[in-house]
């Protein structure tokens, strides 16, 4: 109850900023600071949960964004049609992966994932119709009431949509899947001689990971009004989406959340006060800073600091 009272307040403190601020660039921002959660939150359930590194996260994000980008164009779908479009089309990728490729484990798991990112950019390059290699510009639609502004309106989805997937996330750790998918990254071997069906909880996390990754990727195309396979399969994403959990903490729903505010907070000041080529060395100094001094992320210090004798 108290998680759903403060999500509520939180997202209604984002909604009500909509109607009071009118400076533009902060919802720019906060809509790249609320995507990375949603990605944070969508790795952690695999990455972090099960203990399978994912390396692939621009692959399931681009899915999505180009998924949305072609039913606007070719139907003009709305926005809420596209997102549910592109979580079922990466939901679906991440289940042939997970099938395909869950039976690697570690390093050979993390390079079948970045294979799956190539394929996928390959695919959308030689695609005429999506743009091909120079990519798809797109209009806007007018916003809808009681938006003044599209991008307002993308802010609060985004919004909406963190929200959801930390819902999500929170109820995977706490139910009878989170105890699985903990076995699974204490020792497998162990897990399937319990009686725990491995490979279907990891399809699951695999899944579930997939379609929420798509679905912050479906309206970036709408954010930028254009869309090509060079930026939209970069492996920032990957970075970004690894790094948070592994800044905040790992074995915590709220840990991605932490990590990727905080994360995505610095980037955006680096990216207007100095430059914009410095927000890879802020993630790499952070990721090694908090991998040498705190590997549990800031939940772990958090934890230590405050525990009782």
């Amino acid at each position: 109850m108290k998680f759903w009272i403060g999500a509520t307040l939180v997202l209604a403190a984002l909604v009500a900023l909509t109607a009071t601020l009118q400076y533009e660039y902060f919802f720019f921002a906060g809509y790249t600071v609320l995507m990375f959660v949603v990605l944070a939150t969508a790795w952690n359930i695999l990455g972090g949960y099960a203990g399978y590194v994912n390396f692939g996260t621009p692959a399931f994000f681009g899915l999505g964004a180009y998924t949305a980008a072609v039913l606007y164009k070719a139907w003009a779908l709305p926005l809420v049609l596209q997102v549910a479009a592109a979580a079922t089309m990466a939901g679906l990728l991440g289940c042939a992966a997970g099938l395909l490729t869950l039976r690697l484990r570690g390093i050979f798991f993390a390079i079948a994932t970045i294979a799956l990112t190539v394929i996928m950019e390959t695919v959308f390059i030689n695609w005429r119709y999506a743009g091909g290699a120079t990519g798809l510009q797109l209009l806007r639609p007018p916003p809808i009431a009681p938006f003044e502004s599209y991008i307002k309106m993308l802010f609060v989805l985004m919004a909406v949509m963190a929200v959801t997937a930390v819902a999500l996330a929170r109820y995977v750790e706490r139910s009878w899947l989170g105890r699985g998918l903990r076995a699974i990254r204490d020792s497998e071997e162990a897990a399937e001689a319990s009686g725990v069906p491995t490979l279907k909880l990891k399809v699951f996390a695999c899944t579930l990971s997939g379609a929420l990754m798509g679905a912050a990727g479906a309206p970036m195309p709408m954010y930028l009004s254009f869309i090509e396979p060079a930026s939209t399969f970069n492996l920032n994403y990957a970075v970004g989406a690894l790094a948070s959990p592994m800044i905040g903490g790992t074995a915590h729903w709220l840990g991605p959340v932490i990590g990727a505010v905080l994360l995505s907070s610095l980037q955006q000041i680096v990216t207007v006060t100095v430059s914009n080529e410095l927000n890879v060395l802020v993630v790499g100094v952070l990721l090694v800073v908090f991998i040498v001094a705190a590997p549990e992320g800031i939940l772990g210090l958090f934890k230590r600091f405050f525990k009782r004798p």
